[in-house]
């Protein structure tokens, strides 16, 4: 049995902040980093299937072999998706898409990872659907934890992308999940909701078990149908804000699969994005141990 499969692309991209430059594409995209942060914390077997271009299919099987994630399914399409992203100093961003890669289909899913614990979905540009989710719920056991980001975005008739979705289709596609992780502006364009106590708990109302915004800086707000957790960030220099959802994604989950409350599984990957933020591209250090002592003080805050 699997720990976690995750299903998405991989992308690499070209990621501007204030503060670095990537020299060239880099490995990233919302399956990729909840997988790199579930083996750097520990987490057994993990696998991502998703699709990659021939010209960097080699680059990627040999990054990803080299951080123990397994690869039961690599579709090979003519393109490698991603994008130039561009931040400002508050942090907003732009994204140019630089590829697009194949969508992934449920025939093209290996029987054998619906034996998971958690089946993460993060797709980032439509390359997954409601039909591919229906089958998951209908042959897997797994809880199923969705980062919507990729299901919301469109791309604009200048090649930036735009955020967009049907309200209804979303309704359906929510109540087959356990656990949905928009950000803030996400979570306004799947809701029409500009508070995230409104967005978190209309998310759970629609059928998901636990309702997560992401806050950046202001931490993260949780709703389970009973109780509010607002959960704190903590204090660092964003040098690269890439993939801090999907490292809060990945530890949330080891969270849960160690036996912690969501509460404290929150805390723990709080804890967990602010050390990926601290560096830019797959190789950041993050250890259960440093993540713990995060936690510790962000106890501190409640």
């Amino acid at each position: 049995m699997y720990d976690l499969v995750a299903i998405g692309n991989p992308v690499y991209d070209e990621i501007i902040t204030p503060y670095i430059q990537s020299k060239g594409r880099v490995l990233s995209g919302c399956s990729t980093n909840a997988c790199l942060a579930a083996k750097k914390l520990g987490l057994g077997k993990v696998a991502l299937i998703g699709c990659i271009g021939r010209a960097y299919e080699k680059r990627y099987k040999h990054e990803l072999s080299g951080y123990g994630i397994e690869l039961p399914l690599t579709k090979i399409s003519d393109e490698t998706g991603g994008f130039k992203l561009v931040y400002d100093h508050k942090g907003n961003r732009t994204l140019d898409v630089l590829g697009v890669a194949d969508k992934i289909f449920p025939e093209d899913f290996p029987s054998e990872c619906l034996d998971s614990k958690v089946l993460l979905l993060g797709p980032i540009l439509q390359e997954i659907d409601l039909k591919f989710v229906k089958f998951l719920k209908q042959n897997s056991d797994a809880k199923i934890f969705l980062d919507p980001q990729g299901m919301i975005r469109q791309i604009g008739p200048n090649g930036r992308i735009q955020h967009k979705c049907d309200r209804n289709t979303i309704r359906n596609l929510v109540k087959l999940v356990d656990y949905i992780k928009p950000n803030e502006t996400e979570a306004i364009t799947l809701t029409g909701k500009d508070d995230p106590y409104l967005s978190s708990k209309l998310l759970v109302e629609w059928g998901s078990s636990v309702g997560i915004v992401t806050l950046a800086e202001r931490g993260s707000l949780l709703y389970d149908s009973k109780n509010y957790y607002r959960i704190p960030a903590y204090k660092t220099l964003a040098k690269d804000p890439t993939g801090a959802g999907d490292t809060y994604a990945g530890s949330f989950i080891c969270g849960l699969l160690a036996g912690k409350s969501i509460h404290n599984s929150a805390l723990f990957a709080s804890a967990a994005a602010s050390i990926k933020i601290e560096y830019s591209g797959p190789d950041f250090p993050l250890t259960s141990s440093a993540v713990n002592t995060r936690v510790r003080e962000l106890n501190h805050f409640l």
